[in-house]
């Protein structure tokens, strides 16, 4: 079974995040979670603490791994050998942005395809913003997140 890969900024990791690479699994036999380490907007957690917080939501799941990179997913994904990238669909809006990404990723590497999955009923208004903006004004992310992220964000509030 090829390898998925299931890129991300995940800043911070979601519910939603957990249930795409849980049913990735489902199709997968081995998906691996990768953290990218820079984007255009600063992140609000440093990347280790991204990876380590997937890791430990994450930790009955056989078959997945968790890796940081730094650079395009397209030429990441060829250097671990992937076939497969996997994407998680909120909303129409979120078609069309992946859709761009995939034909780009396609042409960056032709042997690699993109599977799409719907987020389930109860995560599809999560989003990563969703948590910082919630962070950001003191509110209870718990409804959101995994527990470590909320053990997390409970021992540090200096967001």
């Amino acid at each position: 079974m090829p390898l998925a890969l299931y890129p991300g900024m995940f800043d911070p990791f979601t519910l939603g995040h957990l249930d795409i690479a849980t049913r990735a699994l489902q199709a997968f036999d081995r998906v691996e979670v990768a953290v990218a380490a820079r984007s255009d907007n600063p992140p609000l957690l440093p990347v280790a603490d991204r990876a380590n917080l997937i890791r430990q939501s994450a930790a009955k799941l056989a078959g997945l791994t968790v890796t940081v990179f730094d650079g395009l997913v397209a030429e990441y994904a060829r250097s671990r050998q992937a076939s497969v990238i996997v994407r998680g669909l909120r909303s129409v809006s979120d078609f069309d942005y992946e859709c761009r990404m995939a034909h780009t990723n396609r042409q960056l590497v032709p042997e690699l395809d993109t599977v799409f999955f719907h987020t389930a009923v109860a995560h599809a208004l999560t989003s990563s913003s969703l948590v910082r903006e919630i962070l950001r004004w003191g509110g209870d992310i718990t409804p959101f997140v995994p527990r470590p992220v909320a053990d997390y964000f409970a021992q540090d509030c200096s967001v």
